[in-house]
């Protein structure tokens, strides 16, 4: 694995993208992997090992997240700003085609990205998110996403993660700890809190509605893998079925036992998605 910095820009100016990249550096197959809301590019460290040996694959943290750098403007977190980026580090991976993973925003993300004309979006993998995401799940993450977080010790911030997270499903003491160990912030005065920025939730205070894509799913033609976790709050089952039959007309695969969303660490989730990608 290694890291890198990629220089970005919005409306107010530059700022600086994290992003991890496996593989060999000269392999001219890519594939973008792009995490969650509140995650970070190193929760696809056991996708990407196992990818590596057939793809280039580039894990960024999104602006506000990880190690990437905290935005100086609070509205400039939004999917415009994301598109952007990711634009960016496209033309920066110098491939002309690119595979795309993305988990939950980062499904939405690659999504808006596959709708554009000329899109160089091969094939897209959407974990665990589609075109309508109803509001009660919206309400669910207003209740967390953006509110202060700091524990006396690691351990307890270990218990928050794994609380709030739950509906990650049945992961192993040592994905949680990874989990937690690439998402935690040490303070100066020695507490625990998460690595994003508050202000990423700057859209949870505006009244909060479903909300519907539809349209941009329409206009993918890109081969399309979609992932649910059967017990997902964020993509509804019959919002799945809806997503088979239009638009790209996904290929639709479940897991159950799992909420919203699989994080693709499990061996039967990895290779699915590497079955699909390399089929």
């Amino acid at each position: 694995m290694r890291q890198h910095q990629l220089p970005c820009l919005s409306l107010h100016g530059f700022h600086r993208v994290n992003y991890y990249e496996w593989g060999d550096p000269a392999n001219s197959n890519v594939v973008i992997c792009v995490h969650g809301l509140t995650r970070n590019g190193r929760d696809f460290d056991d996708l990407a090992r196992a990818l590596s040996s057939d793809y280039r694959v580039l894990c960024p943290d999104i602006p506000g997240r990880g190690k990437s750098e905290w935005l100086t403007h609070n509205e400039d977190y939004a999917y415009p700003v994301y598109i952007a980026d990711m634009a960016a580090l496209i033309a920066r991976s110098g491939a002309e085609k690119v595979d795309w993973i993305g988990t939950s925003m980062g499904g939405l993300i690659g999504m808006l990205l596959a709708a554009q004309p000329n899109t160089p979006i091969r094939k897209l993998v959407m974990n665990d998110v589609g075109p309508l995401i109803p509001k009660a799940s919206l309400e669910r993450l207003a209740n967390y996403v953006g509110k202060p977080v700091s524990y006396d010790t690691f351990a307890a911030l270990e218990q928050y993660i794994r609380t709030i997270s739950a509906s990650f499903g049945p992961l192993t003491d040592a994905q949680w700890r990874h989990l937690t160990e690439t998402t935690a912030r040490q303070t100066d005065d020695g507490r625990w809190g998460t690595n994003y920025d508050p202000a990423i939730a700057l859209p949870f205070t505006a009244p909060i509605a479903d909300v519907v894509l539809w349209p941009f799913w329409d206009q993918i033609r890109s081969p399309t893998l979609l992932l649910r976790g059967k017990d997902s709050d964020l993509l509804l089952s019959e919002t799945a079925r809806e997503m088979t039959a239009r638009g790209p007309k996904a290929k639709l695969v479940e897991f159950a036992g799992i909420g919203h969303a699989p994080m693709l660490m499990a061996a039967d989730q990895i290779n699915v998605v590497r079955q699909f990608l390399l089929e």
